[in-house]
């Protein structure tokens, strides 16, 4: 079944088709999100707030994931395999870059739960400074599932292998029984996060019976990061999703692959957005002038045209 799935390549037209709506939904994510780092970088009451800093990380990992995905998903139609070595880089970026979206969900809840249920202590436990540093120990403790599997490789394959060619894929390139640690560090790793999120969601949830709208906001942000959550963990079960799929439906294993990556691989970069920059007034605000603004900027030169 796994031979079948790597030699059966798509028709040209199929191809096509796949690339070009992959392509034109990442941009587009990529522009939205681009507009909110910006917008991050101008404007003080974002940069020195911790909650938009955890989101802004958030938000420049779904940039960094949405940018290999199109590399990879364009580079397996185009020259179907590639470098090693190369791989491997791509391979350990993205792995990190979608390990640090759930724990920063997690942390973004937990922030929540403090301003709702210790509101005098929050600007004490939750500053700037704080907040970059546990950004720093996301980016260490995610390594840790990676960085074993490098050395491992480094290890055990040949210098041959780092010059030849494959197909990109995490279990092609970390060769070795590495399988089975990859499913309990997985396991474990998303059992601590779900049980810190239903801790944060049921506090800020009585919370919220009592009391104020900031609360029943907050209540609703972390629901909205616990559905951002359980995407996230399919995607951490990508292959097993596939193997049972193709299981029943053996033929269109290319098309349960395709749809099943970029479900897992794009909404959530679509839900990000929402949660501030459709819900949040202040980022609501600053988008709304800068798709003005933009628009005022090409009009201009539309006029120019038709009077010529």
């Amino acid at each position: 079944m796994n031979q079948t799935t790597l030699v059966r390549r798509d028709s040209l037209r199929e191809a096509i088709i796949k690339n070009f709506i992959i392509v034109a939904i990442s941009v587009a994510i990529i522009y939205v999100n681009g507009m909110l780092v910006h917008i991050f970088i101008r404007h003080q009451i974002f940069n020195t707030n911790p909650r938009y800093i955890l989101y802004i990380h958030l938000v420049i990992n779904d940039i960094i994931m949405v940018i290999l995905y199109i590399l990879l998903q364009v580079l397996s139609y185009i020259v179907f395999t590639i470098n090693v070595s190369l791989c491997i880089v791509l391979i350990m970026i993205a792995v990190l870059a979608s390990q640090n979206n759930p724990l920063t969900m997690v942390l973004m809840s937990v922030e929540c739960y403090v301003a709702v249920c210790f509101p005098l202590h929050h600007s004490r436990l939750c500053t700037v400074r704080r907040t970059y540093v546990v950004i720093v120990l996301t980016w260490l403790v995610n390594s840790l599932s990676i960085f074993p599997d490098l050395f491992v490789t480094l290890g055990t394959e040949s210098t041959e292998f780092f010059h030849s060619r494959s197909f990109c894929l995490r279990s092609g390139i970390f060769r070795g029984n590495l399988e089975n640690k990859r499913r309990i560090s997985n396991i474990m790793f998303f059992v601590i996060l779900w049980l810190v999120l239903f801790f944060t969601y049921f506090n800020i949830w009585f919370a919220a019976q009592t009391a104020t709208a900031n609360a029943k906001k907050a209540r609703n942000t972390v629901l909205l990061h616990g559905f951002q959550l359980l995407l996230c963990t399919v995607q951490f079960f990508f292959n097993a999703i596939i193997e049972a799929f193709a299981v029943s439906f053996p033929r269109n294993v290319l098309y349960i692959r395709f749809v099943v990556a970029a479900t897992v691989q794009l909404v959530p970069r679509i839900v990000n957005p929402v949660i501030y920059a459709v819900r949040d007034k202040a980022f609501k605000k600053h988008l709304n002038k800068h798709l003005l603004i933009t628009a005022n900027d090409v009009q201009p030169i539309k006029t120019q045209k038709l009077s010529l």
